[in-house]
């Protein structure tokens, strides 16, 4: 993400400055400068935020109190506390409750007590997931029966130290049956402007994103639902930059929200090459207090992630002049990993859900 970013930044004819813990993180072989150095640095957070005019980032796992300290020098968009929500499951809930949006029935869990009682409102099959850091199905559990109370607990807790604070270490969902997964990307400007990315259709494999598909065959009424739930987190979060809204739609045409991200997403991909405006190149505009630009696609696309080991796999994409190719620059392939994804574009519908 913030490779891509940062070639957006720079075809608009900014310098970007990226800072990572890692040495060799894919973005800093095509920025101008880089700062290596951990997130609780704070003598190296001070240094970096006075050499640059705004900041922003690639991914929610960006510890908050750093953001809060590059916020407090004033230069973070979106907000910190966009952040914050996105972080912690039981905050995102509610947030969406509070602006007007269905979730899957859901409970705070601070202990197996609480897990217990939880299990007499919400009907298994259900997933316990911790509130913090998980991401592409980490710190999941399945809960298939009551009687797997125990052990759901005892596996999720296993690797914790520490005593926990007042928040609730995890929150338990209850199963939805939905007919497919869709997202919409919502960027809102300085000026209070929001322009949205139409809904996409998205499909997980081992809860990892797989494709997406654009566009997402909805009503209308499904549609124009989608849109204004994007529409009004980017507006509650008061955002200046974007945000991804991940839901699932059921059987009558509900839609309910599943999670959302503050940053770039995987399943925007696809705006690199059936958009006028990608979604990086939109987040550069927002930060940067430029007018957001259009989002109206003009083809169809269908995009791919490589994960692991399909990276060594690309003459075949190569081949096809149909196929668009993006390369993360990634140095380990491991199982599972985002190394790069591939675009396949064709003639655009006469239907369209636009915003």
């Amino acid at each position: 993400m913030g490779r891509l970013l940062a070639l957006a930044a720079g075809r608009m004819g900014y310098h970007t400055h990226i800072y990572c813990p890692e040495a060799d993180c894919p973005a800093s072989f095509v920025a101008r400068h880089h700062t290596c150095a951990a997130y609780d640095d704070t003598a190296a957070l001070d240094a970096f935020a006075e050499q640059v005019d705004v900041a922003t980032f690639e991914f929610e796992n960006v510890p908050a109190k750093t953001a809060l300290r590059l916020a407090e020098k004033g230069v973070v968009r979106p907000s910190w506390k966009a952040l914050e929500i996105a972080q912690d499951r039981a905050k995102e809930k509610t947030f969406f409750t509070d602006i007007g949006a269905a979730t899957a029935p859901w409970k705070p869990i601070h202990s197996l007590a609480d897990l217990k009682a939880a299990l007499k409102s919400i009907d298994t099959p259900a997933i316990l997931k911790t509130t913090r850091l998980g991401y592409d199905g980490k710190g999941q559990v399945r809960i298939n029966d009551k009687s797997e109370a125990e052990a759901a607990w005892a596996s999720l807790t296993a690797n914790q130290t520490g005593v926990r604070g007042p928040e609730p270490f995890a929150i338990l969902e209850g199963f939805v049956k939905f007919t497919k997964e869709i997202s919409v990307i919502a960027a809102r400007g300085l000026d209070g402007t929001v322009e949205c990315f139409e809904p996409v259709e998205n499909v997980h494999k081992n809860h990892v994103l797989h494709t997406t598909a654009a566009p997402a065959h909805l009503s209308s009424a499904t549609a124009k639902t989608a849109l204004s739930i994007a529409e009004r987190a980017a507006e509650a979060l008061d955002l200046v930059g974007i945000v991804a809204v991940e839901m699932f739609v059921t059987s009558y045409g509900g839609v309910l929200v599943n999670e959302m991200a503050p940053r770039p997403h995987n399943s925007g991909h696809w705006t690199l090459d059936a958009c006028p405006t990608d979604q990086f190149t939109q987040l550069i505009r927002a930060i940067c207090g430029l007018p957001l630009g259009d989002t109206v696609r003009h083809s169809n696309a269908v995009m791919s992630n490589l994960l692991g080991d399909e990276i060594l796999d690309l003459d075949k994409y190569y081949a096809d002049p149909a196929y668009q190719v993006y390369v993360y620059g990634k140095t380990e392939a491991r199982p599972g990993r985002k190394m790069g994804h591939v675009t396949r574009l064709s003639k655009k519908n006469n239907e369209l859900n636009s915003c």
